[in-house]
């Protein structure tokens, strides 16, 4: 029983390296590619807005990345693209627009809008279906990372049997 023990962890710590380096080569790769990331977004989402303003995006792609590079990619590496999530049985509540879980109000994408909210530029596009967005929160860590003004866990149910009548 110890073997399997120790090989279980093993895995696991194989697992969480791979997704670290994963994480750090993603992380490299961004800022390799920054000077053309307005431009390739440009052309993603046929918006030519992330041209004309190249300098504005290039700087907000720059934070963005940053911000991306404190947790949020091994977070979607493990829990979003992986699977590897533990998530809880139910989470309660709805977002407010507060912009705390886009990456603390640092998204290249992120836009101001009335009421001190704040919206996804992106939202609508094809290309949101692959970030982290859509997956937010997936658990407790999530909402704890970015104080989370709305969203709470519940406490896991207990799973009731049907019980064989006597």
């Amino acid at each position: 029983m110890i073997y399997v023990n120790q090989s279980v962890s093993g895995l696991r710590s194989r697992k969480r390296n791979a997704v670290a380096f994963l994480a750090k080569v993603f992380s490299w790769g961004c800022r390799l590619l920054l000077p053309v990331m307005p431009v390739v977004v440009a052309l993603l989402l046929l918006d030519r807005r992330f041209i004309v303003q190249y300098r504005d995006y290039l700087a907000k792609f720059r934070v963005h990345f940053e911000a991306l590079s404190r947790g949020p990619v091994e977070h979607y590496f493990n829990d979003v693209f992986f699977r590897f999530k533990h998530v809880p049985v139910t989470i309660h509540g709805e977002c407010v627009q507060c912009g705390n879980c886009c990456l603390n109000r640092q998204c290249a994408f992120l836009e101001p809008i009335p009421g001190d909210k704040y919206q996804c530029g992106i939202y609508g596009s094809h290309l949101r279906r692959f970030s982290n967005c859509g997956s937010f929160p997936l658990h407790a860590h999530d909402i704890a990372r970015y104080q989370c003004p709305s969203y709470f866990v519940a406490g896991e149910q207990p799973i009731a049997w049907p019980t064989k009548p006597k």
